[in-house]
């Protein structure tokens, strides 16, 4: 299974603020003359802009790593050289064009615009599909970027400046609606009291469920998303006891704990286990294998996995989590998953170069540094039903974990609600300090489905591919997460006790004081959302399908 893993690949080079070099800094309009190419000069070191010529596409390795404003010394997370070279906005929208004309999944359906009144950060955006879905909605609302320092601290450490809270978001137009899904244990938010369920009124004295004013958003985004550690704000929720509470919150570096509350259930059927998993990144791994260690010491016959906040992250780790709650006598060498790139490569990987070989369910620890398999094999639980909680945050890694599951003819049985649907994801690229993130593969799995772009719907009753044998159940902000009394946890081991949906008194919405909507519906007194945004805390990058090639340490 391990032979013919993918090469290792350099996914990220650089780091840098995106205003230096691709969201929006520096001259970041160029027109100009000259060879499409990196060479050629301008009397100042600066090679002269290339031109766009309509339906032709320069290779982009011309243009790569020309930067209107290039970063110099050191890059901490490699070690080398940052690579950047002295270079125009042009080079950088060039660089975007033919790279997304050879990798993009649908770039076939992507208009050839010229480049050169537009923006870096307003081009890439036009670098998408406009076609939608069955259901109508677009086909691609995957296409974003992000500062590569930023991303990088996330994605290998886990740390992230903010509070600790992860919110749960109906709205972010008036009436906005936020509630707080959990915090991250000894995070400021957690220290301070805030708890689950709290449903967001003010940030520093602005009314965050009605104040649509330019001013007021600005403040309202300033306090959510403080751009540094250190930063205090006031923030006011009403918490589910129906009381109003205020906090000063000092913002922080906190690390993310991406599995919690593991634990082992006593039930009738035999010990349970349960554990939430909140997101694929790097320091889940080791977390993981002490849940399946906890449980593969407690004989568990059953396992509940709350995957509810769980948005995505790297595919590899979603694999082995496969692995971890089966193993080699269920798989029986089956693939995890098998990704399908754009026309232009039936056979081949556009990123690798190598030849398209199956995602496995990888059974061995991962060195995600410096992407190689190790040596030590993970514990397996040989489970062949699993449980999982959903909601339509549950999106990409995660739905390739079902999916995978059931490639294998694994019971998955959801509970809860249907999941975001994102059967796509990508290599991040890094160019001058700006990762993008475009959509290059979809994904299947050993049985060949990978179509739920409309998410994976629990039902007692499936009808469709993507109808899951489950349980509609709203999420229950009433109790802590990992509360057997829990609404979707109660229901999953009614369902292992009895194998039918449990009938719950009431929904938990209600339970929560419409946890939600309903709150922010009755503070303004319209239930239509409108007016000015706030930033979209659920819009990060990790909840996707994140590809990194992984080889093994013996090759």
């Amino acid at each position: 299974m391990q032979q013919n893993l993918k090469r290792i690949f350099a996914l990220f080079v650089a780091l840098a603020t995106i205003t230096a070099c691709g969201g929006g800094g520096g001259s970041d309009s160029s027109g100009g003359s000259g060879n499409s190419g990196g060479s050629g000069g301008s009397g100042s070191g600066v090679p002269a802009a290339p031109v766009w010529t309509a339906g032709q596409f320069s290779a982009e390795s011309q243009f790569k790593n020309f930067c209107a404003a290039p970063r110099s010394g050191a890059d901490p997370f490699n070690g080398g050289n940052y690579p950047d070279k002295a270079g125009t906005a042009m080079h950088e929208k060039m660089w975007l064009r033919s790279w997304n004309n050879r990798t993009y999944l649908w770039y076939s359906e992507v208009a050839d615009l010229d480049p050169t009144n537009y923006s870096i950060s307003a081009y890439f955006n036009l670098l998408k599909t406009t076609a939608v879905t069955d259901s109508g909605v677009a086909k691609d609302q995957f296409h974003f970027t992000e500062n590569t320092a930023e991303y990088q601290q996330q994605s290998q450490s886990g740390v992230s400046s903010g509070y600790g809270i992860e919110w749960s978001v109906v709205s972010t137009s008036a009436p906005r609606s936020f509630t707080v899904a959990y915090t991250e244990p000894n995070s400021p938010a957690a220290l301070a009291g805030v708890k689950r369920g709290d449903f967001l009124l003010e940030v520093d004295g602005i009314d965050f469920v009605n104040n649509s004013t330019s001013s007021g958003v600005n403040t309202l985004n300033a306090g959510l998303f403080p751009a540094n550690a250190g930063e205090t704000h006031s923030f006011k929720f009403r918490t589910v006891e129906n009381t109003e509470v205020s906090y000063q919150l000092r913002s922080a570096d906190v690390a993310s704990s991406p599995v919690q509350n593991a634990k082992v259930i006593n039930t009738a059927s035999g010990p349970v286990g349960y554990f939430q998993f909140n997101r694929y990144i790097v320091p889940a791994q080791q977390q993981l294998i002490d849940a399946v260690e906890l449980f593969r010491d407690a004989a568990i016959s059953q396992l509940v996995v709350d995957l509810r906040y769980n948005g995505g992250g790297l595919l590899a780790l979603a694999g082995q989590l496969g692995y971890m709650v089966t193993g080699p006598d269920i798989i029986q060498g089956r693939y995890f998953e098998r990704l399908q790139f754009n026309n232009k490569y039936p056979s081949t990987n556009p990123i690798t170069g190598d030849s398209l070989s199956p995602t496995p369910f990888y059974n061995r620890e991962i060195n995600y540094e410096t992407g190689t398999l190790t040596n030590t094999t993970l514990p397996s639980l040989n489970l062949s039903r699993i449980y999982v909680l959903t909601t339509d945050d549950t999106c990409s890694a995660s739905e390739a974990f079902m999916n995978g599951l059931r490639g294998i003819d694994v019971e998955v049985i959801q509970i809860g609600g249907k999941t975001c649907g994102k059967p796509y994801g990508f290599y991040p690229q890094d160019n001058c300090g700006t990762t993008y993130f475009s959509i290059q593969f979809s994904g299947i799995n050993s049985k060949g489905f990978g179509d739920y772009a409309d998410g994976f719907n629990p039902t007692n009753s499936p009808v469709f591919a993507a109808d899951v044998k489950g349980c509609p159940v709203a999420d229950d902000f009433s109790k802590v997460l990992g509360d057997p009394e829990e609404d979707m946890l109660e229901a999953a081991l009614y369902y292992v006790d009895n194998n039918s949906c449990l009938t719950l008194p009431g929904s938990a919405v209600n339970k929560a004081f419409g946890a939600r909507s309903g709150i922010a519906a009755a503070l303004s007194g319209s239930t239509t959302a409108d007016g000015l945004a706030v930033k979209d805390p659920s819009e990060r990058t990790l909840n996707n399908s994140i590809r990194q090639p992984i080889r093994d340490q013996q090759e």
